[in-house]
């Protein structure tokens, strides 16, 4: 996975990235399956019959690219790619007079395609659904695709005597055999868990048949009285916060004198397909308590991450009903939409029955293959996240880089049906900002949630768009500080003080618009961790001594970190 830096002037609001959708679209998708959306669909008849009634326009669109074909064909367009367009970066592109037609061409009938589908004036959801079709076939068909067009790919050929079209051959036939089926953005070499990797010092102190909580080894003099506990994506493994060396929010966290706890949740089989939002909040709960009991403290603090943040503000909104809520000092929520009401593509690409068809789907089979969201992932930006690696793989020869991210990213893990079933139809009807969601038998009220919390975004994040997560910032009752990182989904996350690039905003109030919040928010140098290091020590109940051991009595040490779950596959 690839996220780009973004650096917008002051004076610039940003809108949600070109490709965000929410949780339950990509849910849906990975279920059904990618192919399921690239099909034809009533959209698309809708956008060819609109058209069909401004025969004068669609008219005037034709002959405006044959103008523009003619005068390609004479060398006289100037049409050009987007200058920060790096499939169209080598000087043949422009240099070689049957490349850059070719190039042209291709931009002239993508830009032509596109004024179409604006002239159709379709409604949003009908205007989303053509788009994403007509925006990936433009990109599946872009010259630089071509083995016999990329001059990168014809030059790395003609240097190696052939043997990088032999590796690209070999690349391809491997990873089309088994699901996802895409080019590998990871090479594993020189990755191990636990060694170089998910390598911070410490131990798994409660083992439940549904998660490992792991107890780091402090490394500072003192250490605040309430530990924190990260809480992951129940799609994800827990070591985006513990990537190699240097970038690992948790040994950073550990510097700044925090206790910290860690859950890796189980890889579910088909066995655990009744594991829903229940179960999991339910495991929230154990270790809360685990880590309470193992650090004698009277709260703790919460950091959860993307569907473990939504999960976990759902438990909070249990604790306060039940009168427990006072055992939480603070609630971090990185990358996690609650209203999906204002999270782009899924209102309009998925309808009660898609979403029945996907859960039927998922229920078949006990669970959600991660291999399956992650082709789903993918073909939300496939430029980034498919062509480039199409190109580097297969038409270059080369291996996959080697990148922290991309090697977590790679490690999928499955979801239980029942939790996919839960995600699916709450975020479908938008249950949680209307108070209809339900965990634990309680009915979840958001507003109840008074803890104090510290929400994160990302500026160029497609899969919770940063407008969506400062929707938070209404429906918590606490006080709450959001902060909208320089990044995109998972590097707004891994963002270590070492970054030169890493920069956020923050705001002192949250005025109901984000576009008001981003209009009086100050832009500030630096990574957003070292503000939520102090937001965390603010609340961390005093300084105490190290404790001598990791566990306790009760919870003694059971393996060295990061646990057997985390290995299951």
């Amino acid at each position: 996975m690839t996220d780009v830096d973004v650096d917008l002037h002051a004076d610039d609001v940003p809108e949600p990235a070109d490709a965000a959708v929410a949780l339950d679209l990509l849910l849906t998708e990975a279920a059904l399956g990618t192919a399921y959306h690239f099909r034809p669909r009533t959209a698309t008849l809708r956008m060819a019959a609109k058209l069909a009634t401004k025969p004068s326009t669609v008219a005037k669109r034709t002959r405006d690219l044959g103008t523009e074909l003619v005068r390609i064909a004479a060398g006289k367009s100037r049409v050009a790619p987007d200058a920060r367009d790096r499939r169209f970066a080598d000087e043949e592109w422009d240099e070689n007079p049957l490349l850059r037609r070719v190039l042209q061409s291709y931009l002239a009938a993508g830009k032509t395609a596109e004024d179409l589908l604006s002239d159709a004036e379709l409604s949003y959801d009908d205007h989303e659904k053509a788009e994403f079709l007509i925006r990936n076939i433009n990109e599946a068909l872009a010259p630089s695709n071509s083995p016999l067009l990329n001059p990168t790919a014809i030059k790395t050929a003609k240097a190696t005597k052939g043997k990088s079209v032999a590796r690209g051959a070999k690349a391809f036939a491997h990873d089309m055999q088994h699901a996802p089926r895409l080019p590998e953005m990871a090479s594993d070499e020189g990755f191990v868990i636990g060694e170089n990797i998910a390598a911070t010092a410490g131990s798994v102190v409660l083992r439940t048949e549904m998660f490992e909580l792991i107890q780091y080894q402090p490394t500072a003099k003192t250490v605040y009285r309430h530990p924190l506990i990260i809480i992951p994506p129940m799609i994800n493994k827990f070591y985006a916060v513990d990537l190699a060396p240097g970038r690992s929010m948790v040994e950073y966290l550990l510097s700044q004198g925090q206790q910290v706890f860690v859950v890796s949740w189980r890889n579910p089989t088909a066995e655990n397909r009744d594991w829903g939002f229940d179960e999991y909040g339910a495991s929230i709960l154990e270790a809360i308590a685990g880590a309470r009991n193992v650090t004698n403290a009277k709260k703790v603090n919460l950091y959860a991450m993307c569907s473990g943040g939504i999960v976990t503000s759902m438990t909070l909104a249990h604790l306060k009903k039940i009168g427990e809520s006072d055992q939480v000092a603070g609630l971090g929520l990185a990358v996690a939409v609650l209203d999906q009401d204002q999270a782009g593509l899924a209102a309009a690409a998925i309808d009660s029955k898609t979403a029945k068809a996907a859960i039927a789907m998922s229920a078949s089979r006990g669970y959600l293959d991660g291999r399956h969201l992650a082709e789903a992932f993918a073909w939300l930006r496939p430029t980034d996240l498919v062509w480039s690696y199409w190109i580097n793989n297969y038409l270059l020869g080369r291996n996959p880089p080697k990148f922290d991210v991309l090697f977590w990213n790679a490690d999928t893990t499955r979801m239980a049906a029942a939790l996919h079933k839960d995600f699916v139809e709450t975020g479908l009807q938008n249950k949680l900002p209307k108070g209809e969601a339900k965990i634990m038998g309680t009915k979840v009220d958001l507003k109840t949630v008074d803890t104090d919390s510290y929400v994160v975004a990302g500026i160029a994040d497609h899969i919770c768009p940063w407008s969506a997560c400062y929707a938070t910032t209404q429906l918590l009752g606490g006080d709450v500080k959001f902060i909208l990182s320089n990044s995109g989904h998972i590097a707004a996350i891994v963002n270590p003080p070492t970054n030169p690039k890493a920069t956020y905003r923050v705001s002192e109030t949250n005025p109901e618009s984000f576009e008001d919040w981003f209009g009086q928010a100050e832009k500030v140098p630096g990574s957003w961790w070292s503000d939520f290091a102090k937001w965390l020590g603010k609340r961390g109940g005093g300084k105490k001594a190290v404790p001598t051991a990791l566990g306790n009595a009760t919870h003694p040490p059971l393996d060295a970190a990061p646990g057997t779950y985390i290995l299951e596959q």
